[in-house]
């Protein structure tokens, strides 16, 4: 029997000897080198054997298993490697689907070592640049398992580390073998992303708790280097920078979810980080893209609570600031609108108390929560604004100033009810996103920049009585106005004897800005003199106030600019004084203050020694006699006012008469120094809704001619007596309930009288609109000239005949 067995075994085919030889007798002798050497001279001699010598290989593995022979199956595995390392032959497919069928047999088992084992194998695999491409392998499984691996919850931390360690492993190694190949099945499909990605997010974030404590430096070495969360992140970079264009919305899907599925918005933390390592991953073509998913999401979860949508707004914020220029993409306007969007769904929340307004009281919403998703939203458009150029950045302004309700200018926009306190708040915030906006804004030409359609409604809320509005209308200003940060210099009112300290940047005033102030000047004017005089400005007002005139002077002025300012600044001195404005004493005293620290700034400015020593002299008197009239003792925490302001003259109040003499030695035109600013009132006064009755009988209007400075033209001041605005108050009250009337009467009868009176009326209408339109085309239409020339009537004059133009005959080189 024993010959027989050796004859048998001699039969054998060499490939099967040659696998037998490199396993030992006992397993832990290790793979048997010099054997395994002949077969892989074998192998790579004979290349069409290479698929049954892996067939063999897998069959002996697969016994091994099941008997529990894990040495040999080591063996088996490392003989594998080897010869998948060694052969590059066009064979080389049969061989993998052997060497894939073994990797699953160990993915399968229950023991985590041949699990790693296996993973191993695949990642070395996964490393291999085929020459010939696979038509029908296919890597489902291992996406599977290895996503499963990433979620292994193994009793001992330390294996379970390892299993987690090694289904990352797993994935970046399909992810690398599939990514590039077309012929396989595509890895970004959401079946396989809906896995690998979540496998992911959940080990980065599990490693965040572990990150967070500071190991020992001995410790760092070893335990940071193979932390699973670095592992993960690693890959997840790597899975990210292979996205294409058309791959970005599957990879970035699944993130939501998973920030979805286990409320990690709230948090914040963790959903920045997870698009922090997107943005810097992915193309910066592309991510314009994963700004538009994020902008989708908040839409999607537009009911959702406070905080959710503040977290998704704060990744839009973190990530534009990434993204730079290329975060807004085509659609630049579309972003702006959907941020805008939800500010007014969050002023609507916040009003009504719920999110849903059929089922009112569904969900109690916290009025801090939806105030610090606004501040969020704001801040987000701001970081936005930032990356845009400036022509795109002024489209953005007028946009937005287009959505805030206008009284009497524009229609307030579609409200949920709120009333007036809901269009105030969308007022305040959309005017907080304009200051957000123009904060930084830059440009040469001030007025392709700013055009009437933004400055008209802008500076029309400069008459609304709410402070806060007025308040947020000046820093607009002074951000747009400020093209040389020059505005840290002038935070606050004070009286500097010397602006050389300052080191301001004054540049000459450019033709494009001439222009501007020319179209523009008076309405600035205006609305810092009606701004000063409102009685709820505080502190904040006239320093927003003092900064706008400082920077008009140096950003903006030209001599005729300077002249205008300093009668500016004389008329809010005479406002001060003056006692039918019933201003507070505090108000009294801050427009004084905010005068002197003016001029005392544009007399330096103007360099004119004669002026300097004027002010100079007015101001050291005040700060003898009357320091409350100066900024020093007003804008202070506890001003330093006296109950009563007694009637101010002589050498404490800056004298226009000798203003104009000093100046006009210097070449400033006298003329119009002389002649005191009185503020021109428009419609804006009665769009407003602010002046009452009393107020209006008192004004004068009075018109300065912009195009002749020298020579002044007034036009004759018009008398409005309280029998004229009454009778034009009631008789706009009557034209208004007579229009009500007749449209009441209009819907009334298209929605009660029969189809057939409806028709027969809109018929009439038709055929008289026809038989005018005839009337008409006779009238206007006359015939063309004929070529036969003209005919002679019986009375010897002639007439145009009328020939169709079918009919002439045109000579022969006219006709094509």
């Amino acid at each position: 029997m024993t010959g027989v067995c050796g004859c048998c075994g001699a039969l054998r085919p060499r490939y099967k000897r040659l696998v037998d030889n490199i396993f030992p007798e006992d397993p832990e002798d290790g793979l048997v080198k010099a054997n395994m050497e002949k077969l892989t001279f074998y192998a790579l001699s004979a290349p069409e054997k290479l698929d049954r010598i892996g067939a063999y290989l897998s069959e002996r593995l697969s016994r091994d298993v099941a008997r529990h022979r894990y040495g040999y199956v080591c063996i088996a595995m490392e003989a594998l490697d080897q010869l998948l390392m060694a052969c590059h032959c066009q064979s080389i497919n049969l061989f993998v689907e052997s060497f894939l069928k073994m990797v699953r047999k160990l993915l399968e088992a229950d023991k985590p070592n041949l699990q790693i084992l296996g993973t191993n194998s695949f990642v070395k695999f996964a490393n291999i640049e085929e020459d010939t491409p696979s038509y029908h392998r296919s890597y489902d499984f291992f996406v599977s398992r290895f996503s499963e691996m990433c979620h292994s919850n193994y009793e001992d931390p330390d294996i379970r580390t390892k299993i987690r360690m090694a289904g990352i492993k797993g994935l970046q190694g399909v992810v690398r073998k599939t990514v590039n190949d077309e012929l396989q099945a595509n890895i970004w499909d959401p079946q396989h992303m809906d896995k690998i990605v979540p496998s992911l997010l959940f080990n980065l974030q599990s490693g965040e708790g572990t990150e967070s404590r500071s190991p020992s430096p001995l410790q760092a070495s070893e335990k940071e280097r193979e932390s699973p969360a670095e592992l993960t992140e690693r890959c997840f970079r790597e899975l990210l920078g292979r996205s294409a264009y058309g791959n970005i919305k599957n990879a970035v899907t699944p993130v939501l979810m998973h920030l979805d599925n286990h409320s990690l918005w709230e948090g914040k933390t963790f959903a920045v980080r997870c698009f922090k390592i997107i943005m810097y991953s992915i193309q910066s073509q592309h991510s314009h893209l994963v700004i538009q998913q994020l902008l989708g999401h908040l839409d999607a979860n537009s009911k959702s609570s406070a905080t959710v949508r503040a977290g998704i707004v704060e990744v839009l914020l973190e990530s534009a600031a990434i993204a730079a220029s290329g975060s807004v993409g085509p659609t630049v306007l579309e972003v702006f609108n959907t941020l805008l969007r939800h500010l007014r769904l969050s002023v609507d929340y916040e009003l009504t108390g719920s999110y849903d307004r059929i089922n009112i009281g569904t969900k109690i919403i916290k009025e801090h929560e939806e105030r610090q998703l606004q501040e969020a939203v704001i801040r987000t458009i701001g970081s936005f604004a930032n990356t845009l150029p400036t022509y795109q950045r002024s489209e953005v302004m007028l946009f937005i100033m287009g959505k805030v309700p206008i009284p009497g200018m524009h229609p307030t926009l579609p409200s949920t009810g709120s009333g007036p306190e809901g269009n105030r708040m969308i007022q305040v915030m959309l005017l907080k996103s304009l200051r957000q906006v123009t904060c930084g804004f830059q440009t040469t030409n001030m007025l392709t920049a700013l055009p009437n359609s933004f400055l008209d409604p802008l500076l029309s809320f400069a008459l609304l009585e709410d402070a806060e509005i007025r308040l947020l209308v000046l820093e607009i200003l002074v951000s747009l106005i400020d093209r040389h940060d020059n505005l840290p210099k002038f935070s606050t009112i004070s009286i500097i004897s010397d602006i050389s300290v300052l080191k301001l940047k004054v540049d000459k005033c450019s033709r494009q800005d001439n222009l501007f102030m020319k179209k523009h000047a008076q309405h600035l004017y205006r609305h810092i003199y009606l701004c000063s005089k409102e009685q709820s400005s505080m502190q904040p007002h006239f320093e927003k106030l003092y900064s706008l005139l400082a920077l008009i002077s140096m950003e903006l002025a030209n001599e005729e600019v300077v002249v205008d300012l300093i009668r500016v600044a004389l008329a809010l001195q005479d406002l001060a004084l003056s006692s039918e404005e019933m201003l507070p004493v505090y108000n009294r005293c801050a427009i004084h203050a905010l005068s002197s620290a003016y001029l005392n700034l544009i007399s330096q400015l103007t360099t004119v020694p004669a002026f300097c020593q004027h002010v100079h002299e007015v101001i050291e008197m005040r700060q003898k006699e009357s320091p409350y009239l100066l900024p020093e003792d007003v804008f202070i925490e506890n001003p330093k006012i006296p109950k009563t302001l007694e009637k101010l003259e002589g050498e404490l109040l800056f004298q226009q008469a000798k203003i104009t003499e000093v100046l006009g030695g210097s070449g400033y035109n006298t003329e119009r120094l002389a002649t005191p600013y009185v503020p021109q009132f428009t419609d804006e006064d009665r769009l407003s809704k602010r002046k009452s009755v009393g107020e209006t009988i008192s004004l004068q209007v009075e018109v300065e001619s912009r195009n002749s400075p020298e020579k002044e033209e007034r036009t004759p001041a018009e008398e409005i007596t309280f029998e004229t605005l009454k009778n034009t108050i009631v008789d706009s009250v009557g034209v208004e309930e007579q229009e009500k009337e007749r449209r009441r009467q209009v819907v009334e009868k298209f929605q009660k009288a029969p189809f057939e009176e409806i028709a027969a009326h809109c018929g009439a209408r038709a055929t008289m609109l026809q038989s005018k339109l005839n009337q008409i085309f006779e009238i206007t239409i006359r015939p063309p000239p004929s070529p036969s020339g003209t005919i002679t009537s019986s009375y010897g004059q002639t007439q145009s005949r009328s020939v169709p133009v079918y009919e002439m005959k045109f000579p022969d080189l006219c006709v094509y």
